[in-house]
C-alpha cells in the first residue's frame, strides 16, 4: 500500500494531480467517494490536464482532456465524447483509510504505451 495524501486536501467536488516516480496520476473526489487514474489521455497518451489540479468540466460532473475536450465519466473512466469514444482512463486501486486515499497496489510507475 502506498499513501497518496488526506482526503481533506481534495475539494469534494474536485480533482488534484499527483507525480509518482515517473508517472503522473489524479484523484477526483466526489459525493465523498475518490477515485484514481493514471494522467494520460487514452487518445495520444497525454497528461489530460493543461492547469494544475484542472481534470473537471466546467460543472465538475465529468473528466475532461484539456487538449481535446474528450470526456470521461468519473466512476468508471469510460470516455462518452470525444476522440477517444469507448476507450477508458486507466483506473488505480485505491481506498479511503482514515482520512487518506491509499494506493492498494505497489504503484508500477513504468510508463506504457
Amino acid at each position: 500500500m502506498h499513501i497518496l495524501c488526506r482526503l481533506d486536501d481534495i475539494k469534494d467536488p474536485g480533482s488534484k494531480g499527483f507525480k509518482q516516480g515517473n508517472d503522473s496520476l489524479f484523484v477526483v473526489r466526489q459525493r465523498g467517494e475518490v477515485v484514481v487514474y493514471r494522467n494520460r489521455c487514452p487518445h495520444l497518451g497525454i497528461e489530460l490536464n493543461w492547469q494544475e489540479d484542472q481534470f473537471l468540466d466546467y460543472d465538475n460532473s465529468l473528466i475532461q482532456c484539456a487538449t481535446h475536450g474528450a470526456l470521461f465519466i468519473i466512476e468508471s473512466g469510460e470516455c462518452v465524447a470525444g476522440p477517444c469514444n469507448g476507450k477508458s482512463l486507466e483506473k488505480i486501486p485505491c481506498k479511503l483509510q482514515d482520512g487518506w486515499v491509499v494506493l492498494l497496489e505497489s504503484f508500477n510507475s513504468e510508463v506504457t504505451a
